[in-house]
């Protein structure tokens, strides 16, 4: 099976995105019977042969095998087209998941295949090195973790004043009051996308990690505790996306304060995991160390 999957190329995903593209053009010539579930489909094996590419690619290179310390893993202009390119095609198959009546594809779909071509084209240059892809993927994840963060403290705010304010109209102490907040619709709008910007960033920043990770060290060390409850931080919140958007029970807004506030509670074990161990503190340099050994 892993043989086979070696032989998937550029030209197969990019086939396949450009499938859809033509069956959504379709649309304008009228309806045709099951063109809908061939888009699906030709997405589904878009994007699975598009992530087995990245990953074998990555998988084997010679950084990966430990054969070379020079140039760095996902580390050219090819590399980072064809992720962005996988990002953006992700983006499109979830909105066309939401929204199958919609024409999003006459956007979205060139776009990808325009970042496909532009990977191809400069499929030549030489990557960057190991020690300026670790800089670049830790920024990355720096700042993605950091906006993640920053976005479920966000939806943790708007909770609380859901549940505030759906107290006070409870109560009926809202209405004259002086002390005034936005409407329970306008709250739970705001909780549900930080709950979804803050998985999508979260995300981004544990795959920047490890691939700095394989980088710096040429492993990803899962069992380190800033890395492992950094993982069950992302997992947490695919779940509580997933239940947001496909659990619809009476009072959506509640369940999505719930689920932020557990994310909160995630967000705070993370945290103590980065900051208790080496993950979370600067790495010492090779003079720094000469220094301290003379």
């Amino acid at each position: 099976m892993l043989e086979i999957l070696r032989q998937v190329t550029v030209t197969c995903f990019f086939a396949s995105y450009l499938v859809v593209l033509a069956l959504e053009l379709l649309r304008l010539l009228g309806k045709f019977p099951g063109r809908a579930l061939l888009v699906v489909v030709m997405m589904v094996m878009g994007l699975f042969t598009h992530i087995c590419y990245l990953v074998l690619r990555a998988a084997d290179s010679p950084v990966a095998q430990g054969l070379t310390r020079e140039s760095g893993l996902w580390a050219s202009w090819t590399d980072w087209s064809l992720l962005m390119a996988l990002v953006l095609a992700i983006c499109f198959f979830v909105f066309y998941l939401r929204r199958p009546d919609t024409v999003i594809s006459y956007f979205f779909l060139p776009a990808v295949m325009g970042l496909i071509g532009f990977a191809v084209l400069v499929r030549d240059r030489a990557p960057f090195t190991r020690t300026e892809a670790t800089e670049l993927w830790r920024s990355v994840h720096g700042l993605s973790m950091m906006i993640g963060s920053v976005s479920v403290l966000i939806g943790f705010l708007a909770g609380v004043m859901y549940l505030t304010q759906s107290r006070r109209l409870k109560q009926h102490r809202a209405a004259g009051s002086r002390v005034r907040l936005p409407t329970l619709e306008t709250l739970g709008k705001l909780n549900r996308r930080s709950l979804v910007f803050s998985t999508i960033m979260v995300g981004i920043g544990v795959i920047a990690g490890v691939v700095m990770n394989l980088n710096r060290w040429g492993q990803v060390g899962w069992t380190n505790g800033g890395v492992l409850l950094s993982s069950l931080l992302l997992v947490w919140l695919i779940i509580a996306t997933a239940i947001e958007f496909w659990y619809q029970p009476a009072n959506r807004g509640r369940k999505a304060v719930y689920l932020t506030l557990a994310s909160l509670g995630f967000l705070i074990l993370a945290m103590i995991g980065v900051l208790g161990t080496e993950h979370g503190q600067s790495q010492p340099t090779p003079a720094s160390i000469e220094e301290t050994q003379s």
